[in-house]
């Protein structure tokens, strides 16, 4: 055999070899599922993009995510209760849908006890009491790893709402939460409750006058488009915790752990720059489009909710005092501006 002939096979050895290493490379690859309920062109579909991203880079590809929005697998409450099942890997949605398991978790929607962005996030970083509820998650079936930013909830409306006196009689979407009920019937809604993806069409033919959200979440299901009065009561802090399957996290390695748990973080720094710092250029950019933007004297909407704190104090107890106290020193910390 010449000597071209045996450097010829070698090669040809080292080719299959490497063609071989690379298949079974990506058949170890595994495949994580990401179930959420908003639009595409969301911030929160752009932060789950970013966590994807940075799970595959910090898992050396061993992991990759694969996102499903806009309620492809689920709306908010099944995508919890997949979560326990295992059925999916990862979702990101509000406190007061994992209420429905840890039920203290509703007392985050308890109304007007932050009044900034830096209050917001330093309540939820740094509260004792909050941080108690969180780690009641892996009992349920579900860990908490960061909070994703959502923003302040407001009103869009078709028609006006100056004070809670144009509440009265009108029907508006939320979502199943009983602290958000007492809130909202407070200010004197009817309510009806109804998925996310199912609001846009249920204005637009009538079935409600309106619906409740963050600014972020308004502006990406184009509600302004249907209900054009944008109405900000900022009636409730509203970020949107990212969870995992507490059985997917019982598969991974602690370096998996840790690489997904940083990449949670990541993701949930940008996604709190991101909101915070567009909501002046989406209410701009819904004016343009035809919204009437307005900023209601707070005052008669913050007499209007007491009901809600009384029958939460009548509900939780001392889980009410301890929240508030939290939510009073980051106010006298972190002062609105």
């Amino acid at each position: 055999m010449t000597r071209r002939l045996i450097i010829r096979q070698l090669a040809a050895a080292a080719l299959v070899a490497a063609t071989f290493g690379t298949a079974a490379s990506a058949l170890a690859q595994t495949t994580l599922k990401f179930s959420h309920t908003d639009q595409p062109g969301g911030a929160r579909q752009k932060a789950a993009e970013l966590f994807a991203q940075k799970v595959e880079q910090y898992t050396q590809g061993r992991y990759k995510v694969q996102i499903f929005p806009a309620g492809q697998l689920a709306n908010d409450p099944k995508a919890v209760e997949q979560l326990q099942l295992g059925g999916i890997d990862f979702t990101v949605t509000g406190t007061g849908t994992y209420a429905t398991h840890i039920p203290t978790l509703n007392l985050t929607a308890l109304p007007f006890i932050v009044e900034s962005y830096p209050q917001g996030w330093k309540l939820y970083d740094e509260s004792k009491w909050m941080q108690a509820q969180f780690a009641k998650g892996p009992e349920k079936g579900f860990r908490f790893l960061s909070p994703f930013e959502a923003g302040f909830r407001s009103m869009t409306t078709k028609e006006p709402l100056a004070t809670p006196a144009d509440a009265k009689g009108k029907k508006l979407r939320t979502f199943p939460n009983e602290m958000m009920r007492w809130t909202l019937e407070a200010i004197g809604f009817n309510l009806q409750i109804m998925p996310l993806p199912e609001v846009y069409l249920a204005i637009q033919q009538g079935t409600v006058s309106g619906q409740e959200n963050p600014i972020d979440t308004i502006h990406a299901n184009k509600f302004y488009e249907v209900a054009p009065n944008v109405t900000l009561t900022q009636h409730v802090y509203s970020p949107i915790p990212m969870t995992i399957s507490e059985k997917t996290w019982q598969k991974l390695s602690p370096a998996d752990r840790a690489a997904v748990q940083k990449a949670a973080k990541e993701a949930s720094d940008w996604s709190r720059k991101e909101v915070s710092g567009n909501d002046e250029r989406q209410l701009a950019e819904m004016a343009g489009k035809g919204a009437k933007v307005a900023r209601p004297d707070i005052g008669p909407f913050r007499d209007a909710v007491q009901p809600a704190y009384a029958k939460a104090k009548e509900k939780y107890g001392a889980d009410v005092d301890a929240i508030l106290a939290d939510a009073s020193v980051v106010r006298k910390v972190a002062p609105a501006k």
